[in-house]
């Protein structure tokens, strides 16, 4: 059964290509777009005593309302701490379901497959854990990894900061690897569904193929697969052998992507500024645009409420960096910087 957060379908590279995808397309100016959104605060409920850690994963269960986030035990990392990071909350707020303590170091992506089991990266490396991708099962039994814990590496069987990863409908494994810029690995890597190697593509580099930070990914009803290439200040998007299709800059600096059943593309933008260096992307403001995954149209837009201080910067990161929708389209925004997951409905 396809779950109803997404529908994920293998096509043909015929198919693929009969699909008009350009960037070169002229679009509204940024920013431009009505925020139809309310902000719901504090909407989910944490044990007495617990306060939410830095946090860029959240997607959606199988039964469509559900939310599941992998956060940082409070801070910023779990080393050394034993909150258990990945959580699944109803549809109310209620914490239903907690796993995962001491084994990961550092939460960056998750995502929910077909069988509703829970797939989480983890970044960095500590105490001989991490860069890793460690597939659950909805109870919290480790089913599956990949990486060699702790072992930082650019090989078949290692990943050197991984961001996300997705499974496609037939059970293949995308990760994206890479989290600094100029540095490191910046690459896609494909495994089949028992993790064995298949393949990968990407270098550093702004051409069609490379990667700046691959930071997200999603998957659209055609099974084209939407990479955040961040540093880039773009979305590229490719069929499932790798090869290029398109780019799109219309939605901002993407630090995390969610694409529905109905292919509308969820996409946020928590680094865009103004300023020369890290993060420039002159035009664009930070927060979450909402469009379309067929045309690439960008329809709504949920501001950033953080304003520069007083030197008229912003800090590096703000606003949602991970993002998901439920069946109903209501918006959860993961938080780094702010240290929080905030629910966006309909006004």
């Amino acid at each position: 059964m396809t779950p109803p957060n997404r529908l994920k379908l293998l096509v043909s590279a015929a198919a693929l290509c009969s699909v008009p995808f350009t960037s070169a397309q002229t679009y509204p100016a940024p920013n431009s777009q009505p925020n139809p959104y309310a902000t719901v605060e504090n909407w989910a409920r944490l044990p007495p005593g617990r306060m939410w850690g830095s946090t860029s994963a959240v997607d959606i269960d199988r039964d469509g309302k559900s939310v599941w986030v992998a956060e940082r035990c409070g801070a910023n990392s779990c080393a050394g701490k034993s909150d258990p990071p990945v959580l699944k909350f109803d549809a109310s707020g209620k914490l239903v379901k907690a796993f995962g303590a001491g084994m990961i170091v550092f939460a960056h992506g998750i995502y929910v497959d077909r069988e509703d089991n829970v797939w989480v990266t983890d970044g960095q490396s500590a105490d001989t854990k991490g860069h890793q991708v460690i597939k659950f099962s909805p109870n919290g039994t480790v089913l599956l990894t990949l990486g060699r814990a702790g072992v930082p590496g650019d090989g078949p069987d290692t990943f050197n900061e991984p961001n996300d990863v997705v499974v496609a409908a037939n059970g293949d494994i995308f990760v994206a690897d890479g989290h600094t810029p100029n540095k490191g690995n910046a690459r896609i890597v494909k495994f089949t569904n028992d993790g064995k190697f298949i393949k990968q593509w990407g270098e550093h580099g702004s051409g069609p193929g490379q990667f700046e930070v691959p930071h997200a990914l999603a998957l659209d009803s055609q099974g084209r697969l939407f990479v955040g290439d961040r540093a880039n200040n773009r979305i590229q998007i490719f069929d499932q052998d790798g090869d290029f299709i398109a780019q799109w800059k219309q939605f901002g600096r993407p630090s995390g992507i969610f694409i529905d059943r109905n292919d509308v593309l969820y996409v946020t933008d928590s680094e865009s500024t103004d300023r020369d260096g890290y993060g420039y992307n002159p035009g664009y403001k930070r927060g979450i645009r909402i469009g379309s995954a067929k045309n690439g149209s960008v329809t709504a837009f949920i501001p950033d409420p953080l304003a520069p201080g007083a030197d008229g910067k912003l800090p590096s990161t703000s606003a949602a960096e991970g993002v998901a929708a439920d069946a109903m389209g209501n918006i959860f925004g993961a938080e780094v910087n702010l240290k929080d997951v905030k629910k966006y409905i309909r006004k």
